[in-house]
């Protein structure tokens, strides 16, 4: 979340275009969501199946590995927008 915002404020700091505020929300959106239901998952997981079970584990290891596939297109989409006017 913190991240989030500080992407923000470095949007404001950036003047970023139109579009690219667009992509910007779309992209923390994205992380923020599938941290939720990544949450959601594995909560639910552990009540229904409160014991040590192999689907179990790789429901969560599955949510996990989506979110972290978010976290890293979001670093992709932080260099595209941020690293020209870096420069």
């Amino acid at each position: 979340m913190a991240i989030g915002l500080l992407t923000l404020v470095g949007g404001v700091w950036a003047r970023l275009e139109r579009w690219e505020w667009i992509v910007l929300s779309l992209t923390i959106a994205l992380v923020l969501v599938l941290e939720a239901v990544n949450t959601a998952l594995e909560h639910a997981v552990t009540l229904a199946s409160p014991g040590i079970d192999p689907r179990a584990k790789a429901a969560k290891d599955v949510a996990a590995a989506a979110v972290l596939v978010a976290a890293v297109a979001s670093i992709g989409v932080g260099v595209l927008l941020f690293g020209p006017r870096l420069r």
